[in-house]
């Protein structure tokens, strides 16, 4: 037969075999059933009616003794009853008739803060009765003789793995401690895997974006961002209006620990020069060597991304402004890390021209 989905299962009703003796009428089954109607009785291979039989818990016991047979008494379940369920009262209802002048009531153990009391069918404000103790209600104003004091005390349930609904309540215990699993995220769009590998941090639940601090570009050989997270997948350096003495091209460089000056793969050109393009090795090239020392201010960006393990690429689009003159420059280079990115150096190809104006800065995520 053909179905739809999963293959179908089966299995077979509970049966409880018996050996009559011809005298005993009581036999013990392995599980209580619901009623009499529940089982399926056969002695000899007959079907008895269940008005012939009784069931209290898992003993069934006949009007009459069934007669000797090996193995000749079947019971067969319908249905197994529900087992190790417990049940839970979420409303605990107390009523009392009060004595002339009563004003304290014995209750059932109780939640503070969680009690109703009311008094003739009229519930009580809290300025009109105390339910501090957790066993006992004391009333403000006496009850009169005949007064129908009742209590209604709620049961108080919590689960143990929400998050609560507060600030900050996602923390690194609830991703590190394992609160969020595959399991719990149906959909899979966040999985173990970047958890572990830390797309996912309280950093970056608190501020996806994060910006540096500017830093003067008016002095020096080098500018230096140091102390960027492990978990930093992208970084936006942006220049405004900055120069040098020099006429040597910039470079930018990156590093695990330290600054690495090596192996990189880069070009720079200034758009509609011809000859206005460097490549370098020690660095991204983000300008090309310049003309007209002193007089060139750059303004722009430079993005780098992260491809693959600690391979990171790089491209920029700025503006260099030569005097009167404004030029556009466009770049792009690889570089491969050793471990994982944590600096970035912005320096010139020759090591020497320094900083003379404008400020630098970064924003990761």
């Amino acid at each position: 037969m053909s179905y739809i989905g999963a293959s179908p299962t089966t299995s077979a009703f509970v049966t409880d075999t018996f050996n009559g003796n011809g005298s005993t009428v009581a036999f013990t089954m392995s599980v209580a059933p619901a009623n009499t109607t529940s089982i399926i009785v056969a002695v000899s291979g007959v079907l008895q009616d269940p008005s012939t039989y009784s069931v209290s818990g898992t003993t069934l016991t006949f009007s009459a003794a069934p007669p000797s047979g090996t193995g000749n008494i079947s019971v067969r379940f319908l249905g197994i009853p529900a087992s190790g369920v417990t049940s839970t009262a979420y409303r605990t209802q107390t009523e009392f008739t009060a004595t002339a002048g009563q004003t304290t009531f014995s209750v059932p153990s109780y939640t503070v803060g969680y009690i109703d009391v009311y008094r003739n069918g009229v519930l009580l404000g809290s300025a009109d009765f105390t339910a501090t103790s957790g066993t006992t209600v004391v009333l403000t104003n006496p009850a009169s003789s005949g007064d129908l004091v009742e209590t209604v005390s709620f049961y108080v349930s919590s689960v143990l793995n929400a998050i609560p609904a507060v600030a900050n309540a996602v923390t690194t215990s609830y991703i590190n401690g394992g609160a969020v699993t595959t399991a719990k995220i149906n959909d899979g769009a966040v999985t173990t895997a970047k958890i572990a590998d830390a797309n996912i941090t309280p950093a970056k639940l608190s501020q996806p974006l994060t910006l540096g601090t500017a830093v003067a570009s008016t002095s020096g050989t080098s500018i230096d961002f140091t102390g960027i997270p492990s978990w930093v997948k992208r970084i936006t350096v942006m220049f405004d209006g900055v120069s040098t003495n020099g006429s040597s091209g910039w470079i930018l460089q990156i590093g695990a620990g330290s600054v690495d000056a090596t192996s990189y793969t880069s070009h720079a050109v200034y758009t509609g020069v011809s000859t206005g393009g460097s490549s370098a090795t020690t660095g991204y090239v983000i300008v090309p060597a310049l003309a007209g020392v002193g007089t060139n201010i750059y303004t722009g960006t430079n993005v780098l991304t992260i491809i693959s393990s600690n391979t990171w690429v790089q491209s920029n689009a700025a503006s260099l402004a030569q005097g009167a003159q404004l030029f556009a420059i466009i770049g792009a280079g690889s570089k491969t890390l050793s471990g994982t990115l944590d600096r970035i150096r912005i320096t010139t190809i020759n090591g020497t021209d320094t900083f003379d104006a404008g400020s630098i800065n970064i924003l990761y995520e």
